[in-house]
């Protein structure tokens, strides 16, 4: 069961990843922005998602809005 960016690279835990659309967190006044770094992410149980904390937010992110860094 292998977790994928939107170019099909192999994502691991501890991967920085780029985010390659303007995303808006629900429930937040977060907007993340295009091109921004994330690091250190954690795998979830299901493979299209990931665990983050970007500030002292953590967020989860769908796999098809990142690559890796």
């Amino acid at each position: 069961m292998d977790c994928k960016d939107s170019n099909g690279n192999i994502l691991e835990d501890g991967n920085s990843v780029l985010l390659i659309k303007d995303l808006k967190v629900k429930g937040s006044s977060l907007n993340l922005k295009r091109g921004t770094t994330v690091k250190n992410i954690r795998l979830t149980n299901k493979t299209e998602e990931i665990e983050c904390k970007i500030g002292k937010a953590k967020i989860v992110l769908k796999t098809c809005f990142l690559k890796k860094a």
